[in-house]
């Protein structure tokens, strides 16, 4: 048994002189601080509203979904690495047939930043349970970015949040001074900005941690359940380089299907991965004019899907120091795009209008016939607040689209607030009749999880957490190639609120209320994450 004890959980306060600048909004607090005394009404009026002007210029308060100090606390708080730990059953057994490992993508700051920082840019941390023989062994550990080596090294944050964005004067100054290490050759961006903190996927062998801003970064679980950081893979040499979180994978061509995205045109770029690993030609999306958020997609059979929301990026804003890239655009009519997998160009990309479809995550899609196409996805339904706010409004919509008649049909699958769904990937791009969703308590935790029939509608399962316990996706996993869609196992890491500890819950799909298989006690406090994979040794090769 190899035992480990838990570093102190990591807690971000304000600088110093943070605090001396945000005292002038307040007068009492600047008096004390400068021992300025005001005896004229009129002046002291006069001169405390141009401190206030010039103090909200050069260093704004901040929208609290991008102040660090109320972001990452309670169980987003960071943590610290942890070596392979064994752990405890705690109740039930692990299947002797479920060997392998479940690991989790998420958010975790190894750095106090010096401004805004939202949850999808804290650096990447794995957490892994390897499971063999009915044991378990759980260990979590950083991504080794480039950027990450890169703080490490100098011992502060250098690279922008631009998704955060940036507030004020001050931070266009930091933005300069990333610019000009650029400029002296002591940074590399070729060498990677990302942080690869949203997902896990095989792709050709390779076990990825990925993230849409960057290249995916090899990783590998060792045989006593340590991960390491391999490096980044190198698909692509181009200057801005980066690939989606969530490429799809067809189980049967072992072809992987993928995208990247830019501020420019082509905004967005559709291309394919063959089975060994090669990066096939790239085919441009012309007729996306504006660079929108596009967070997933999906495949069929035949065809690849995308769509184009509400939401869209706008440098300017980042430049100029007025807070997050992302705009929102109420009055866009959104849409989705088909096109061949196989297509050379995007002259045969056909889009329909789908209004106020602005999908988190695509749950899975397939065609009905030669002409009918099947979208099952969590829609935003509003994108007026999605940073201020993570009490998401999503609902379950499946989505039917007739590719000649150009007729679009729309069903509400669940009212509830759906997300973080999966499905037995052996049915990617196929018909599926079951998805397993999280219900969204404040996203990223989930105060349950539902199994939703989707050829009728009917929620067929569930189960809701104890009192202060919250989860995170719920990941199905299959038990066997060619049994029942059902048959296999939904796995996810939920966490006490009141007692602070953490545990592995593996559970029964085909049982209504989810029973529970096995609970593992995990060593130390996880944090609320993202994406999670279970693989088996015989998907990694090396």
């Amino acid at each position: 048994m190899i035992s480990s004890t838990c570093s102190p959980t990591l807690s971000f306060t304000q600088p110093k002189a943070v605090m001396m600048i945000r005292a002038v909004r307040n007068p009492k607090a600047l008096e004390k601080t400068t021992s300025l005394k005001m005896h004229s009404s009129p002046l002291k009026s006069m001169k405390t509203s141009i401190l206030h002007f010039f103090s909200n210029f050069i260093d704004p308060p901040l929208n609290p979904s991008v102040d660090p100090t109320h972001v990452f606390e309670g169980n987003l708080a960071p943590v610290d690495e942890m070596e392979p730990t064994d752990c405890e059953v705690i109740e039930g057994e692990l299947p002797l047939c479920l060997n392998g490992v479940y690991i989790r993508n998420g958010p975790n700051p190894q750095l106090q930043p010096p401004r805004a920082l939202n949850l999808f840019e804290g650096d990447g941390m794995l957490h892994s349970l390897r499971l063999s023989n009915g044991k378990a062994t759980y260990c979590n550990r950083y991504v080794k970015t480039y950027k990450y080596l890169v703080e490490k090294e100098v011992g502060f944050p250098i690279f922008p949040n631009m998704l955060s964005g940036l507030y004020g004067l001050l931070d266009v100054a930091r933005l300069s001074i990333f610019i000009k290490r650029l400029v002296t050759g002591n940074l590399d961006i070729l060498k990677g900005i990302g942080v690869a903190n949203t997902s896990v996927a095989v792709v050709s062998g390779k076990l990825l941690a990925l993230c849409e801003s960057d290249l995916p970064y090899i990783v590998n679980v060792t045989q006593n359940g340590d991960i390491e950081t391999l490096g980044r893979w190198e698909i692509d040499k181009n200057l801005h380089s980066n690939m989606t979180a969530h490429p799809k994978v067809d189980s049967e061509t072992k072809e992987t299907f993928a995208y990247s995205w830019n501020f420019k045109t082509p905004h967005l770029t559709f291309f394919r991965i063959d089975e060994k690993g090669v990066k096939q030609n790239e085919v441009p999306i012309f007729s996306v004019h504006r660079p929108s958020i596009i967070h997933d997609f999906a495949i069929t059979k035949r065809f690849a899907i995308f769509h184009e929301t509400q939401l869209s990026f706008s440098l300017s804003k980042v430049l100029t120091g007025r807070g997050s890239p992302l705009v929102y655009e109420p009055d866009k009519t959104t849409r989705i795009g088909i096109i061949p997998r196989y297509a050379n160009s995007d002259s045969k990309m056909k889009w329909f209008e789908v209004p106020r479809f602005n999908a988190s995550h695509i749950v899975n899609a397939w065609e009905n016939g030669e002409d009918e196409i099947i979208v099952v996805a969590s829609n935003i339904l509003s994108l007026e607040n999605f940073l201020d706010s993570m009490k998401l409004d999503v609902v379950l919509e499946k989505v039917k689209i007739n590719t000649q008649t150009g007729n679009v049909c729309r069903n509400l699958l669940s009212t509830r607030k759906l997300d973080l769904g999966s499905i037995n990937t052996s049915y990617m791009g196929k018909k599926t009749r079951y998805a397993y969703l999280g219900v969204i308590e404040e996203a990223p935790k989930m105060s349950g999880l539902v199994k939703i029939d989707l050829e009728t509608g009917d929620e067929v399962g569930r189960r809701f957490y104890r009192d202060d316990c919250f989860g995170g996706e719920p990941l199905f996993v299959r038990r066997n190639v060619g049994d029942d869609e059902d048959d296999g196992f939904v796995m996810t890491f939920v966490h006490n609120e009141r007692t602070d500890e953490s545990m592995f819950l593996l559970m029964d799909p085909k049982s209504p209320d989810f029973a529970t298989i096995a609970a593992v006690k995990l060593p130390r406090r996880v944090p609320y994450g993202f994406h999670s994979l279970f693989f088996t040794n015989s998907e990694i090769p090396n």
